[in-house]
């Protein structure tokens, strides 16, 4: 799997992606860096087929009325600390790994978890 870390998600994330087998990036790794805006995000990850990791509610928005990008990890738990989003991760990377193989989903992890697929 391709994931995108948005610029509020620590890179610490992508590294704990890639120490899994899994190809990760964080927006701070694209030209632009943290001024790559939102609708950019989504072409990149589209066109690469990266999952978007995110906090960010614009991304949700995005999905629901435009699919795109087709695939979004919300985290929907304000401020947590490196660790517990990587054990986030780790306790979801099975999941993500099945739903993957739809076309487009929204899965927003939280105190109840969502999970939209096409």
């Amino acid at each position: 799997m391709n994931f995108l870390c948005d610029v509020h998600i620590s890179i610490k994330l992508a590294k704990f992606l890639q120490t899994r087998g899994h190809s990760a990036k964080h927006v701070n790794q694209l030209p632009t860096k943290w001024h790559t805006d939102d609708s950019e995000i989504c072409k990149i990850a589209d066109r690469n087929e990266y999952i978007v990791i995110t906090k960010d509610e614009d991304f949700r928005a995005s999905f629901l009325l435009k699919r795109t990008p087709r695939k979004l990890i919300r985290i929907n738990l304000g401020n947590i600390s490196n660790n517990a989003l990587i054990e986030l991760f780790s306790e979801h990377l099975a999941l993500i790994e099945d739903i993957d193989q739809n076309q487009f989903f929204y899965l927003e992890l939280g105190k109840v978890n969502t999970l939209y697929t096409f």
